[in-house]
């Protein structure tokens, strides 16, 4: 048993989902059908991005507030983004899948889900996040931060901060900062953050896997230091990294919207459970 969880508690942690409903409940029933014989219902996490790229976005939204007393879901950059079109502060590109849920008659409920959502989740020596977290933060300290957005968010000033949310500087973190430069670091560290340099300044164009980073760079988590190594922190976003398991760390983002897999790894024991994605149709 993973330390730090009660017996029979642990929950399952799921990837990126993106609007893949159909491998989602397929996950979700083979979770189901292979744990808790007791009857009790598995706990979920889930990493960010519910929506956005995939099929059936709407009801992958629908899913989750349906099962809101089993989940913990963070937000992710897609998930930001459909507050932001939801606003009319961001267009929707030609590869969203938003406009059902934007359409839907009780689409202000569903936005008002979303954006009371959490960025990070710390518990049982676990630290959820979407992206990655800054090497200067340990994780009560990426909670806290966290929250600083999550009480704008869950504000009637969401829609203004999401007007100052998107850019990418500053791009390293300072105690210093205030305001929206602040607000926006914690944001793209939690939702966007693939590689830095060693004392954290955040690069945001580079997709490729950690064995090619960008010159004078190197996956998030590698960062000399790295204050939050105590804990373990899951996480997603990252598909061209896939599934990668150490002692410290757990990334699960198996790329499902480009037909790789849909994971989920149990905290008890980290036992992996996978379900294959379709191929998505070729453009054109």
């Amino acid at each position: 048993m993973s330390a730090g969880f009660a017996a029979g508690a642990a929950p399952f942690v799921i990837g990126d989902i993106q609007g893949c409903q159909d491998a989602l409940r397929s996950l979700v029933a083979r979770i189901d059908a292979s744990s808790a014989p007791d009857g009790t219902t598995p706990t979920l996490w889930l990493v960010g991005d519910l929506v956005n790229r995939g099929p059936r976005s709407l009801a992958t939204l629908r899913w989750a507030i349906a099962n809101e007393h089993r989940i913990t879901a963070v937000l992710g950059n897609h998930d930001l983004h459909l507050l932001a079109a939801a606003a009319g502060i961001r267009p929707l590109h030609r590869s969203d899948t938003l406009d059902e849920i934007l359409a839907a008659p009780d689409a202000a409920d569903l936005i008002d889900w979303v954006r009371r959502r959490p960025l990070a989740h710390l518990e049982g020596g676990h630290l959820l996040v979407h992206a990655g977290v800054l090497p200067q933060w340990n994780a009560q300290r990426t909670v806290e931060l966290a929250s600083e957005v999550e009480l704008v968010l869950r504000s009637p000033r969401w829609i203004d901060f999401l007007r100052v949310m998107y850019g990418n500087v500053p791009a390293r973190w300072s105690d210093s900062l205030a305001g929206a430069d602040r607000l926006r670091v914690i944001v793209n560290a939690l939702t966007r953050l693939r590689f830095c340099t060693p004392d954290g300044t955040m690069e945001f164009n580079a997709k490729q896997g950690a064995d090619a980073p960008p010159p004078g760079h190197l996956p998030w988590f590698d960062a000399p230091g790295r204050a939050s190594a105590d804990t373990t922190v899951v996480f997603g976003h990252w598909s061209a990294l896939g599934l990668l398991m150490r002692p410290k760390l757990i990334a699960l983002d198996t790329g499902c919207v480009w037909g790789g897999a849909l994971t989920a790894v149990h905290l008890a024991d980290r036992s992996v459970t996978t379900v294959r994605c379709p191929r998505p149709p070729a453009a054109g």
